[in-house]
């Protein structure tokens, strides 16, 4: 049986959650890892539902579909809970990071795993995002959220793999704003 890590995205269009699945797939790569990254999309308009995936292993991967069985699932925009599937497939030991300020054990009943035995966490992206970038974007912030409480990238190769790719497209203040934000979110994000 193949080892993959399967992530799956959840977010409105134009929050960056195909770039974050891009930036993790990049990160992982340069680690050494085999990587999939690609995103799932209908009408490209603001504020439409995006899914974006990963698959990442240690072996070279041969499968290629949709993302069906998410061990991790980050939620760039909780509105869609109970509008789109975002615990569809998940197995009982799954890893949830929600954009919200809402506890943890809170978001846990909204998504329905009360009394599962799934790890929920929380934390305010949209705030970080603003405060650091100066726009909502909570892309990156969940990146950092995802690397503090999981093993599947460290922090510090995130960060070196966005400087090198992001340099020429972005501004050095955008580039340290998102720097920041990976930060910080890695210290803020709390679990139940």
């Amino acid at each position: 049986m193949e080892n993959y890590i399967e992530v799956r995205w959840h977010g409105r269009a134009q929050q960056g959650v195909v770039t974050a699945a891009k930036l993790l797939g990049e990160s992982c790569l340069i680690s050494g890892k085999y990587v999939q990254a690609f995103p799932e999309f209908g009408p490209e308009r603001m504020g439409a539902p995006v899914r974006a995936y990963n698959r990442i292993s240690s072996d070279p991967i041969r499968l290629h579909c949709q993302v069906t069985e998410p061990r991790y699932v980050l939620i760039a925009d909780p509105t869609l809970i109970g509008v789109v599937g975002v615990t569809d497939g998940t197995p009982a030991d799954a890893v949830f990071i929600v954009n919200t300020a809402k506890p943890a054990a809170q978001m846990r009943e909204e998504l329905g795993l009360k009394g599962k035995g799934a790890r929920v966490y929380t934390l305010d992206a949209s705030k970080i995002s603003l405060e650091t970038i100066g726009r909502v974007m909570p892309n990156t912030p969940l990146l950092g959220a995802l690397a503090k409480v999981t093993d599947i990238i460290p922090l510090d190769a995130l960060i070196a793999n966005f400087k090198e790719n992001y340099a020429k497209k972005f501004s050095d203040k955008v580039i340290e704003g998102n720097v920041s934000a990976m930060k910080r979110a890695f210290e803020e994000v709390k679990g139940d």
